[in-house]
């Protein structure tokens, strides 16, 4: 399996060295292309086995996956440049840029395009969130013109990097809202319940440890027992206990429908 990535700095260098951690792909068949020589130097610093590259057109030949990593608006360029060279039978396409859509994609690809039949590889849409850098990114993934074979694939990388899940391309604004907007909501818990903390008597460092730790617990139970979220709120809510009525001072003050409000805002 040899995965290319075109565009390497904070996202595209995240997947490329936790896709060196997995098992899916060795560090040897991983590309980085990109037109800074500093970020690919830097790359190679963190791994040597990385083959690092500024020519993207170079770095695509005899990939299996080519990952597209680039700003929006950088997309259509480097879809023009590297279309001629892909094979169209054999190469996965994966697009990491937000906001551009499978018609976006598929236009880039027929614009100008000399083949009549076969003008539009297997794409795939991807949308992780800034945690895939500790490889815990939570990743939607959308397919167009693919197998259910390549579909499995994509799925299988990017678990390596966190948990991904397969969804219609119309959920993706819904996806980046409660998943990756949704990191700097959960952030904004933490950092208000920090500040509790210290009002509380903790030193602010101590307060962080505290809140840091307990979501994660929260978020541990969670996922050992595949339980809903309610169920183990009330094993914490006793009768006429400090918890409830924690719980009711927020809801007085509008904690669950800030929560929706904001998420739908994000759409």
């Amino acid at each position: 399996m040899k995965i290319t990535i075109i565009g390497s700095g904070n996202i595209g260098g995240a997947i490329a060295r936790g896709l060196a951690q997995g098992t899916v792909c060795e560090s040897r068949n991983i590309t980085c292309a990109d037109h800074s020589e500093e970020i690919l130097q830097r790359l190679k610093v963190d791994n040597p086995d990385f083959t690092v590259t500024q020519n993207n057109i170079e770095a695509m030949q005899g990939a299996d996956i080519i990952i597209i990593a680039v700003k929006p608006w950088l997309v259509e360029a480097v879809i023009d440049q590297i279309k001629s060279f892909l094979d169209y039978d054999k190469q996965i396409v994966v697009s990491i840029a937000a906001g551009v859509t499978f018609e976006q994609l598929t236009a880039f690809f027929t614009k100008h395009s000399s083949y009549d039949y076969m003008s539009t590889p297997a794409l795939f849409r991807v949308m992780p969130n800034t945690a895939i850098e500790v490889m815990s990114s939570m990743t939607f993934v959308s397919a167009y013109n693919a197998t259910q074979e390549q579909s499995e694939l994509i799925i299988r990388i990017f678990n390596e990097l966190g948990n991904a899940i397969l969804i219609e391309e119309r959920l993706m604004g819904a996806g980046t809202a409660l998943a990756s907007s949704g990191i700097a909501f959960a952030m904004r818990y933490i950092r208000a319940s920090i500040e509790g903390g210290v009002e509380l008597g903790f030193y602010p460092q101590q307060a962080q440890e505290i809140v840091v730790h307990t979501v994660k617990g929260a978020v541990d139970l969670l996922l050992k027992n595949k339980s809903n979220p309610e169920a183990e709120i009330d094993r914490v809510t006793t009768p006429g206990g400090v918890a409830i009525k924690g719980l009711n001072e927020m809801e007085l003050s509008g904690f669950t429908s800030s929560v929706i409000r904001g998420l739908k805002a994000s759409k």
